[in-house]
């Protein structure tokens, strides 16, 4: 590939991209400095600093598309030269024009709450953990099912708590292959404590913090529901970002893709709010 042979795109066409394709296909990386990042990035990019770039290419997958993005598109224009003139074979490079400038979509504040998996923790426990992250989604939507069972976006409330079990069920199918004599499900899924979001933020008081809601109507909730799921796609897919163990990474690629799923479910309810 000749260094110039990168493709500009829009955010808009980004996101028909992000609509169109699995989690597996591709990389977003943002080439900002860490504090930039942390005030606010795309969620589900990762961290790799320009002046960092040369040294860590070799992060960059051969079989996926890469999109760079900086904060206006001059850094993320360079990061395509350098990582293009290698002579690291990459299957395409994409410079997204304007940056976060240019981005109108949901971004996050601060950095993926990676504590809530603790470092140098097997693959097993790992899986363990997550099933835990997702007995705590499940435990939020069928708490706010309970209050407001008689609204007419309950139904979504229950298809969300619905999926979280299901979310866990298949981040079971790859922790029970890791055990000899593995737990049933059933067994498993009721012991964890599942008392921590995606996000980091404990069960109780997300549960507090939208009461304060309730006043607000339909899209506050779901503003608040969308924020939770987006806070878990960019967990799982930095997560999947620094994993290097195939299987794990691929576990955590999966989730990724099913919380994307769930934004676009809670995007879709937004036009049916009253209020």
């Amino acid at each position: 590939m000749n260094a110039m042979d990168f493709e500009n795109i829009t955010a808009e066409i980004f996101r028909q991209y992000q609509k169109d394709h699995g989690e597996r296909e591709y990389l977003l990386v943002d080439v900002r400095q860490p504090e930039e990042y942390t005030i606010g990035h795309i969620p589900g990019s990762k961290l790799m600093p320009l002046d960092e770039l040369e040294l860590n290419l070799s992060e960059l997958p051969a079989g996926k598309d890469i999109f760079f993005y900086c904060h206006s598109g001059a850094r993320s224009q360079a990061a395509a030269i350098i990582s293009l003139d290698s002579g690291i074979q990459l299957q395409k490079v994409h410079n997204l024009i304007g940056g976060m400038m240019g981005w109108d979509g949901q971004s996050l504040a601060d950095l993926p709450r990676m504590a809530v998996f603790k470092e140098d923790t097997s693959m097993p426990d790992l899986m363990l953990t997550a099933m835990g992250l997702e007995k705590a989604a499940l435990r939020f939507y069928e708490t706010v099912f309970e209050s407001h069972s008689e609204a007419p976006y309950a139904p979504i409330l229950e298809t969300l708590s619905r999926a979280e079990e299901a979310h866990a069920r298949t981040i079971y199918t790859y922790w029970q292959r890791t055990q000899e004599n593995p737990l049933s499900f059933e067994e498993l899924f009721p012991s964890l404590d599942g008392e921590i979001l995606e996000g980091g933020e404990n069960l109780m008081d997300a549960i507090q913090r939208l009461a304060s809601l309730d006043d607000h109507g339909c899209r506050a909730l779901m503003e608040f529901a969308l924020n939770i799921e987006i806070q878990a796609y960019d967990l799982y897919r930095n997560m999947a970002n620094i994993l290097t163990e195939a299987t794990t990474q691929d576990a955590f690629l999966s989730i990724s893709q099913m919380e994307k799923k769930h934004m676009e479910l809670l995007a879709r309810v937004f036009k049916e709010c009253a209020n």
